[in-house]
């Protein structure tokens, strides 16, 4: 599928991905962001958003024109088919996103960060190696509820959403426990960076 070494960095929420991807692209490594991939898709004008606001109603609009992230993530978090609706709109518009940027890349090897890995995995056959982040479902509450606009109750649905954490980890080839100091999660990178540059020399070429 790719040229590049691809590693896909999952998680469960609030575990530390965007702060481990910000490390990988500090050592110079090419990072697609499914987050960032997302926002742009439903910035006002882009087809998504008018599905989107076809399916839920002009109410997950902001009072400028753009998606009102906070109301409709406590939709999709507080009802089931509500959250697979949204994904069925998304979902396949990231993944070809992705899959483009991972064949641009012209480095050793690339980092996919896709937080729904688990709930996809079989979109994403083609990936080479599996990174998780992990932290202890306490921790991501407490990280959760400093966020702004997410209350206990948006919090709870919104790790309640999430595969059981077993399941995640059980797809990792690599995990990084994210709970320590920034100078251990510096570390663990910079070891995992060495390690991929080494699986990505080693693979025969495609």
């Amino acid at each position: 599928m790719t040229a590049a070494y691809a590693i896909a960095l999952t998680g469960g929420i609030a575990t530390g991905k965007s702060a481990v991807a910000q490390r990988f692209a500090q050592h110079g490594v090419a990072v697609a962001d499914a987050d960032v991939v997302a926002r742009d898709l439903v910035a006002p004008g882009q087809p998504a958003l008018a599905e989107i606001v076809a399916g839920f109603g002009a109410q997950v609009l902001a009072a400028a024109g753009g998606l009102d992230r906070a109301r409709l993530r406590r939709v999709v978090f507080a009802d089931a088919a509500a959250r697979r609706q949204l994904e069925a709109i998304l979902h396949p518009r990231i993944r070809s996103a992705l899959i483009e940027q991972a064949q641009a890349c012209r480095g050793r090897y690339c980092v996919l960060a896709i937080p729904l890995l688990a709930e996809c995995r079989a979109d994403y056959a083609w990936v080479d190696r599996v990174l998780c982040t992990d932290a202890p479902r306490a921790v991501q509450f407490e990280r959760l509820t400093q966020r702004a606009g997410i209350d206990a109750a948006t919090a709870q649905n919104m790790l309640d959403a999430q595969v059981p954490r077993g399941q995640r980890l059980a797809l990792a080839d690599d995990v990084i426990d994210n709970t320590g100091p920034l100078p251990a999660l510096d570390a663990a990178v910079a070891r995992l960076h060495q390690r991929y540059l080494q699986l990505a020399a080693a693979r025969p070429e495609r």
